[in-house]
């Protein structure tokens, strides 16, 4: 199948030299925080465009991340976004690749679901990004750029309903208060399903993994002159998740291949199931620019609350019946980021100024388990803060003719502190009680140089090295009292080295973007559960990825378009020993060695439209902590191809659809988790259908 998918990708590939019948327009990106052209932009980038995200039914960050060769999410709740061979910090919560909302950044697993119902464009930028947009995007940056509100007032109403009594609504509008000085806006949706799983244990609720999800926006943007502007965004977001899409099964040593997605849709587990999410965040946006120069200022900050309740083991009729897991979780953190770029002139520059302050109170957090014919329990509290200070700067100097050189640098310093409480208890009688209290910094350099050549007006070519950082912890479960850093409750910062060869080319009616990089990894963060149950973060001193990656656009006539990509990797750990054995030359988890888009559009202002496209995913990787052996051993999961198709009719404001996904109702493996002699497992989304409709004013 990998053959099939590599000459399909050279035949979309080899279509993008075709005839020239229509022309693109210039693709304008904030890549390097300040505007200019896709083909000048040293990185590989892919651009999904507000029709992109219409037509293709784009709504959460998940549908994002399927659109990206090499990008990948495991669809459960939080979100776990893997990039590249970097996957998701899971006591820093930190994800390998960042969002930002007009300069807002979301980075953490529980706060990773941003409104996309007002949206003009989505820039996704591959490769370590440290150097401008911060110490966690040591993956990549999702960078979302919200809709300019006009005079004159505009705005779309859009419904969608289908089957699992699944539901979608959204209303975004915008305009001038006072022409040419006072803005206003207003953004929000809400989306809702029962899902695909049933509970039958009496008295339980019989959906077992249905979702509720809501979001709501607003904004002030007020320009006293042409040269100066403010913006006020104040967000107010709320999800409640049932449940895992997926199942449990007690033999964590189950071939995972052997399961099917009709094994979970019926389940029998009697304690309540569900996490709630609640945020409240306020940004403020100042802006001022003269002829040669801009100054932003963006502060942030976010209040975000997460309670949840689970069932210990998905299952019932066992002697884990009645037994639950619990996490509440707050957090509070603040963002200021002063900036200055150039403006008109030969020599691109940009510099800044980063700070963040982050105040997380995590607990009750534990888990009951049967231990030997007895009721065990866990129980952890803890309060961790982090700060980071940084500086930041990036210059584009064009040495030659079409030669254009580029050198950047973030310097910061990132202090962690934690105090940990943690109780356990055996058959109602206390077993052990220990506090953990430590602290640590970490300073560290980010360089980044490229060069780039203009072969002519259509092709560019570049190469570029850069250093990627995500942070180390503390962990906030500890399994002792040891201070002085203990190897048992810390784990350093994962650190990257990046090289990348790319072309870009954008002609009259098409584009192709592609890329070669390898990535050098050391001390990458491996998440896993030892033999009695406690969850760790330790770090696998050497590991590697390299691969390619192609993604084009052609434009057949001017109604008719072809889309495909492809991604390739191979990601490995060099040097990682968990203390039972080593894992010298394994496949690092949550990295398909593939995966690939292919579609076809034909797109009118009025009338009839439609399009078809297939999603494929290669052989994936998880690490089974092995609970009963303490090996641990990394597991190897299929892969699959899913079609999505949809067909409307548009005339005057109106845009009525019907849309089906997941065609062949195709079901393959995404997650898998170990712990306590158990296997959670879950799958990717079954065959969806329904309608909807869009009326834009």
């Amino acid at each position: 199948m990998e053959r099939k998918l590599i000459l399909a990708s050279l035949f979309v590939s080899s279509l993008l030299y075709a005839n020239e019948t229509t022309k693109l327009d210039e693709i304008t990106v904030s890549a390097n925080k300040m505007e200019e052209n896709i083909k000048d932009v040293p990185q590989s980038i892919s651009v999904i465009s507000e029709e992109d995200i219409e037509q293709k039914g784009i709504k959460t960050i998940r549908d994002v991340v399927k659109e990206i060769p090499n990008m990948y999410n495991q669809n459960t709740i939080g979100s776990n976004t893997s990039f590249r061979g970097l996957n998701t910090s899971q006591f820093t919560h930190s994800n390998p690749v960042v969002i930002y909302v007009d300069g807002v950044p979301y980075y953490d697993k529980f706060d990773y679901n941003p409104s996309l119902a007002d949206v003009e464009q989505i820039e996704v930028l591959r490769g370590p990004q440290g150097t401008l947009y911060g110490k966690d995007a040591i993956g990549a940056v999702i960078n979302i750029v919200t809709k300019v509100p006009k005079n004159e007032w505009s705005g779309s109403i859009g419904a969608e309903y289908g089957n699992d009594n699944t539901f979608n609504t959204k209303l975004n509008t915008s305009g001038a208060i006072i022409d040419n000085k006072l803005f206003a806006g207003i953004n929000g949706s809400f989306d809702h399903s029962d899902g695909w799983i049933e509970n039958h244990y009496p008295n339980m609720n019989k959906h077992a993994n249905k979702y509720n999800d809501r979001k709501a926006s607003g904004f002030l943007l007020y320009k006293p002159t042409d040269n100066l502007s403010t913006k006020l965004t104040i967000t107010n977001n709320y999800e409640k998740n049932y449940g895992v899409n997926g199942m449990v099964v007690d033999n964590p040593n189950t071939s995972l291949n052997s399961l099917k997605r009709k094994d979970a849709e019926n389940v029998s587990f009697e304690m309540p199931t569900s996490e709630k999410t609640k945020l409240n965040s306020q940004a403020f946006n100042l802006s001022y620019e003269t002829e040669k120069v801009k100054f932003n200022s963006t502060t942030t900050h976010k209040k975000v609350k997460v309670d949840g309740d689970y069932d210990v083991d998905n299952m019932s009729g066992n002697s884990f019946d009645g037994l639950k897991q619990w996490n509440v979780t707050d957090f509070e953190t603040t963002t200021q980021e002063f900036k200055l770029s150039s403006k008109n002139q030969n020599i691109k520059w940009v510099t800044g100024l980063y700070l963040d302050k982050e105040d997380r109170e995590q607990g009750p957090y534990g888990y009951e388990s049967d231990y030997y014919g007895s009721v065990y329990q866990a129980n952890y509290k803890s309060s961790a803060k982090s700060k980071t200070q940084a500086v930041f700067g990036q210059v584009i100097i064009p040495i030659i003719e079409k030669v254009d050189l580029t050198l950047g640098g973030r310097y910061q310093r990132i202090k962690k502190e934690v105090d940990a409480d943690v109780k356990r208890i055996w058959g109602g009688n206390p077993i052990g009680e220990l506090s953990y209290k430590d602290e640590k910094t970490w300073n560290y350099f980010l360089p980044k140089a490229a060069l780039t050549y203009k072969i002519n007006d259509n092709l560019t070519t570049y190469v570029s090295i850069s250093k990627g950082y995500l942070p180390g912890g503390l962990n906030y479960t500890p399994s002792n009292a040891t201070t002085n850093l203990s190897k048992e409750n810390t784990f350093e910062p994962q650190k990257s080295i990046n090289y990348e060869i790319g072309a870009k080319y954008i002609g009259d009616n098409f584009a192709l973007n592609s890329a070669i990089f390898r990535m050098d990894i050391k001390d990458v963060h491996a998440y896993y559960v030892d033999n009695i149950g406690n969850f760790f973060v330790d770090n696998a001193k050497k590991g590697h990825s390299q691969g390619i990656e192609v993604d084009g656009t052609y434009f057949l006539t001017d109604n008719w378009s072809i889309f495909g990509s492809l991604g390739l990797i191979q990601a490995k750990y060099d040097d990682f020993d968990n203390g039972k054995r080593k894992f010298n030359g394994e496949r690092i988890q949550e990295t398909p060695k593939y995966t690939a888009n292919l579609g076809v559009s034909y797109l009118t202002n009025s009338g009839i439209y439609g399009r078809m496209d297939l999603y494929a995913q290669g052989s994936n990787n998880f690490f089974n902590s092995s609970y009963n052996s303490g090996e641990g051993k990394i597991i190897k999961t299929d892969g699959g191809i899913t079609a999505n198709a949809k067909i409307g009719y548009k005339f005057k404001y109106w845009d009525i659809y019907g849309y089906i996904k997941n065609i062949t109702n195709e079901d393959y493996v995404t997650s898998f988790m170990e712990r306590d002699g158990n296997a959670w497992i879950g799958f990717n989304e079954p065959r969806k259908f329904g309608i909807g409709a869009i009326y834009k004013f």
